[in-house]
C-alpha cells in the first residue's frame, strides 16, 4: 500500500519552502501560482506538485525574479529557468529543495541524482557542510513542527550515513600518518544519534589519526576496557539526548574517574547536551565543542 505523505497544508508548505503562510495566500490569490485542492470545510491542501512549484519558484524568487513575473511563465518555464541559473550561488539552496523532495517523496533515485550532480562540483566535506548539515538542522524543525513523520527522517538519515561510510572506508584503507595519539569515537548510553559522530570519525580519518569507532549506547566499562590496548587516547563522546542536563556533570565526572591521574588520555565532548557541563570541570585534557567545525579544527 502507497501511504507517502501526498497532501500538504498551508503550514507544511511554509516549513518546506521558508515563505510565509500569508505571503503564499496572498501569491496564490494574486497571481494563481498554486492550484489548492479544497476540503469540505474549506481548508487548502498542496500536492507534491504544487509543493515542488513553490520550492522552484522559492528559488527563482531569491535569485532575484519578481513574483508577477514568475507567475506569467509557461509551466515547463519554471523548473527549465531553475536548472539553467543554477551556479555556485544558488547550487545549496536547490540541492536542499531537491534532498527535501526526496525525502518526501521516499524517492532514493533523486537522492542519487541530486547528490552527484553536487558531486561533480563539490568535495564530499564540502557537500557536508554545506548541504547536509543545513539539512539536518531543517530536518528537525520539519520533524518538530509535524511537517515530516519520523520515517522520513530516518530515511534521509539513512541515506546520508550510507554517503558518510563510503567515503570513510577509503580513509580507513589508508595507514595513518600521525600516531601521537589515537581517537576513540562513542555515544554514551541510550543515546542513539549517530550521524554526527559517524561524519567526525570521517573527518579525523581525514586528518591522519588512527580511529575507533564504538558507535551508539556505549556503557562506561567499556571504555575502561579498551583503554587497557592503547595509550594516548582522545575519548570523543557525542551528546545529543544523552545524558539528560541534570546528569551530564555527573556522567563526565564519572568518566574521568575510571582513569588513573597518570594515563595520558584526552576527553572530548561534543553535542547538544555539552552546554550544561560546569565549566569548572573542564581542563586542558577535559574540553567541550560547540560544533563539528570547531572540533575539527582542533586536529
Amino acid at each position: 500500500m502507497n501511504i507517502v505523505k501526498n497532501t500538504f497544508s498551508i503550514k507544511d508548505l511554509e516549513n518546506l519552502s521558508g515563505i510565509k503562510a500569508h505571503t503564499i495566500r496572498i501569491w496564490e490569490k494574486r497571481y494563481n501560482i498554486l492550484e489548492p485542492m479544497r476540503t469540505e470545510t474549506n481548508i487548502r491542501l498542496y500536492d507534491l506538485e504544487n509543493l515542488q512549484k513553490l520550492l522552484n519558484i522559492t528559488l527563482l524568487h531569491n535569485y532575484g525574479y519578481k513574483i508577477s513575473k514568475i507567475s506569467k511563465f509557461p509551466k515547463d518555464k519554471i523548473p527549465s529557468l531553475v536548472n539553467e541559473i543554477i551556479t555556485e550561488k544558488s547550487a545549496k539552496s536547490h540541492a536542499i529543495s531537491s534532498f527535501k523532495m526526496a525525502m518526501m517523496n521516499f524517492d532514493q533515485t533523486l537522492f542519487f541524482k541530486t547528490y552527484n550532480d553536487l558531486l561533480s562540483e563539490k568535495s564530499f566535506r564540502e557537500i557536508f557542510y554545506e548541504v547536509f548539515i543545513p539539512l539536518i538542522q531543517e530536518i528537525g524543525l520539519l520533524w518538530q513542527t509535524d511537517t515530516i513523520t519520523p520515517a522520513h527522517e530516518h530515511f534521509i538519515s539513512y541515506l546520508i550515513k550510507q554517503k558518510v561510510l563510503i567515503n570513510t572506508e577509503e580513509l580507513q584503507l589508508k595507514e595513518p600518518i600521525k600516531n601521537d595519539k589515537i581517537f576513540i569515537l562513542y555515544l554514551p548510553l541510550n543515546e542513539i544519534h549517530e550521524l554526527g559522530l559517524m561524519y567526525l570519525n570521517y573527518e579525523i580519518l581525514y586528518s591522519g589519526y588512527k580511529t575507533i569507532y564504538l558507535g551508539e549506547s556505549v556503557p562506561l566499562e567499556n571504555l575502561k576496557d579498551i583503554a587497557k590496548y592503547f595509550e594516548n587516547i582522545t575519548f570523543v563522546c557525542y551528546m545529543t539526548v544523552e545524558p539528560n542536563p541534570n546528569d551530564v556533570n555527573d556522567y563526565v565526572e564519572k568518566l574521568i574517574n575510571q582513569f588513573e591521574p597518570k594515563d595520558s588520555n584526552d576527553f572530548w565532548f561534543i553535542g547538544r547536551m555539552v552546554e550544561n557541563i560546569n565549566p569548572k570541570l573542564l581542563t586542558n585534557n577535559i574540553r567541550r565543542f560547540e560544533s563539528i567545525a570547531d572540533l575539527t579544527y582542533s586536529l
